[in-house]
């Protein structure tokens, strides 16, 4: 249907990203489609009109989506007003959970199909939540293999479309050594404290000491730090000054992946930039710190022996996970510094990782989540299996 209009609504980078692929496969099959919603500068490249950008939805954790309430509650309607105003065809919701969530919930209750994209951890945490989602959307769109059977044992159309980042994520041809003006001798060690303003104070001080630690052993290192959008240099000198550092900071969406490819070893906040990371094969140590109420309540619910996405995808712990105090800037030195004088364990490190991709099967799926929103948008619905309705009764 030419002219059709769909709303997207993304609420972090990784999502900004993951939707602007979608959006840039579906127009290639229907150029005629409006794409508006709220994201971020890739879905504005893609051409999304976005009445709301990420980095005002930039939350996470119990405690910091208490304390942000009423402005998510105010973003919330002002979204909820725009499908009420412009009764789109399709609303794609793209992870987000619990904002998204209620969203969806509100546009099926107005007749408005509504596919979610990326699949809440329910596999790994807080399982009954696959009831609320029955409820709030027509179909899912799953990026791993294993997730497709939980939804078709509760009858929730669902189609695995594969992980995009199979395609995106490849070393690019830049030399970052070279731009860095690096000596042969000097080692890269690359520091991704995360999108989010909470992330942002809480890991970055960490990240900045454990930096000096290593300066203080090793003259040979040289730190660089890829700001995720949204992340400004002012940000970064508020939480944590790096006056004396060697530190680089580059700003631009890809330039990521530049550094993963590129340092001996990264210090990385878990989330979706390790299983960047792992496509790349590049060495790092994992590190979260949430505020208390939100891990209290967290580690009660959660489910899996992994938080890093690089090791729930293989199974298997490849890289160390630092969780809170865990994550302090003695130990985190010392362990970096024990990889990094042993040469032959980075390399160790990087041959396993080879097995993410492997995990992670073909690409293509920019283009099997286009033939989804294109089949719920001319249909309204996806179809389920006799079996998969059967088991969700």
């Amino acid at each position: 249907m030419p002219g059709s209009h769909i709303v997207v609504c993304a609420g972090e980078p990784s999502g900004d990203n993951l939707a602007a692929g979608m959006i840039r496969a579906v127009r290639a099959l229907r150029p005629g489609l409006v794409f508006t919603g709220m994201g971020g500068e890739q879905m504005r490249a893609a051409g999304t009109e976005t009445l709301i950008d990420v980095s005002e939805l930039a939350v996470m954790g119990l405690w910091e989506v208490i304390t942000q309430y009423p402005r998510l509650r105010g973003l919330l309607r002002r979204m909820q007003r725009h499908i009420e105003e412009t009764r789109p065809d399709l609303l794609i919701l793209v992870d987000y959970v619990e904002f998204n969530l209620r969203l969806g919930a509100y546009a099926r209750s107005r007749g408005i199909p509504v596919l979610f994209y990326v699949s809440p951890q329910v596999w790994a945490w807080r399982q009954k939540r696959i009831h609320r989602i029955k409820r709030s959307v027509d179909a899912m769109a799953v990026l791993f293999p294993f997730e497709r059977a939980i939804y078709e044992e509760h009858g929730i159309p669902v189609r695995y479309v594969g992980n995009p980042l199979v395609d995106q994520v490849v070393a690019g041809v830049d030399d970052l050594r070279a731009e860095l003006e690096l000596a042969p001798a000097q080692r890269l060690i690359g520091l991704l404290p995360g999108s989010r303003s909470g992330e942002i104070r809480r890991h970055w001080p960490i990240l900045v000491e454990t930096a000096r630690c290593l300066h203080a052993r090793r003259q040979d290192l040289h730190f660089v730090v890829p700001m995720a959008s949204g992340v400004t240099e002012r940000m970064l000198d508020d939480a944590a000054p790096r006056a004396g550092l060697p530190v680089t900071l580059l700003s631009g969406s890809g330039r990521a992946w530049g550094v993963m490819a590129c340092s001996d070893l990264l210090l990385i906040s878990s989330g979706t930039a390790t299983l960047e990371a792992g496509l790349l094969q590049a060495p790092m140590i994992v590190i979260y710190r949430m505020a208390a109420l939100s891990h209290a309540l967290f580690s009660r619910l959660v489910r899996v022996p992994h938080i890093a996405l690089v090791n729930i995808v293989a199974g298997k712990r490849l890289v160390p996970e630092r969780l809170q105090s865990a994550a302090n800037p003695r130990d985190l030195c010392a362990e970096a510094l024990r990889w990094l004088d042993h040469p032959d364990e980075l390399e160790r490190i990087r041959a396993s990782l080879a097995q993410v991709r492997e995990k992670l099967g073909a690409g293509g799926a920019d283009q099997r989540i286009a033939a989804v929103v294109l089949e719920m948008l001319d249909s309204g619905r996806l179809t389920v299996s006799d079996a998969a309705a059967a088991r969700g009764g």
